[in-house]
């Protein structure tokens, strides 16, 4: 029986590559080139964690992850008149794998004796750097750098995950209770505009 985090990362995978193939038909990219997209937006991020992590990128040893973006292909050729023209479809799969591939990565480097605070950057680069990716593939400013709470949703949930663990929490539970704080951090911030300090400088003379 798979364990709960490899649940978490497939359903993960599931939910990313529809809100990366969401967006791809958006800018109507083909099958292939929305495949792409979504097999970025999956494991890009779980790419660089396991660089980062000196070890083997998890799809290179397990292909469901491949297998699971085809589904989630084939679900937005299925459902595409609904999935694409709903406003909200992409926030909501974006929403959900961000707060799964926190747990997942913050999970796999914690287990790997790193400390918490390199666990919690790794849950973020796990659950962000997709997204980048993606980003960048359909020729948009990447959420994560835009005002838009986002990374820190993953740093708080990895936090969050952090201290249920080391309070002894079960495992499980102190994955859900993280897994939530993300997806509720980023759902409080975006319905209540809330954002980080805007930088800013003097736009004419750079």
């Amino acid at each position: 029986m798979p364990s709960f985090v490899t649940i978490l990362d497939f359903v993960g995978t599931f939910a990313f590559a529809i809100s990366g193939i969401r967006l791809a038909s958006a800018k109507r990219f083909d099958w292939f080139g929305a495949y792409v997209v979504g097999l970025a937006t999956a494991i890009g991020g779980g790419t660089i964690r396991d660089l980062l992590l000196d070890v083997t990128p998890t799809w290179m040893t397990n292909p469901m992850y491949l297998i699971c973006t085809a589904l989630a292909m084939f679900f937005v050729i299925l459902f595409g008149k609904y999935v694409i023209r709903l406003n909200h479809t992409f926030f909501l799969f974006d929403t959900i794998g961000l707060a799964l591939f926190t747990i997942v990565g913050f999970s796999k480097a914690y287990a790997l004796g790193y400390p918490f605070w390199i666990a919690i950057i790794m849950g973020s680069i796990t659950g962000a750097a997709g997204g980048v990716l993606r980003d960048i593939f359909i020729n948009e400013i990447p959420l994560i750098f835009r005002k838009e709470i986002y990374a820190m949703a993953c740093v708080i949930g990895g936090l969050v995950y952090w201290i249920c663990l080391v309070s002894d929490m079960d495992s499980v539970l102190s994955q859900i209770i993280g897994g939530i704080t993300v997806f509720i951090t980023r759902i409080l911030a975006v319905k209540y505009k809330i954002t980080l300090p805007i930088l800013k400088g003097d736009s004419e003379n750079p």
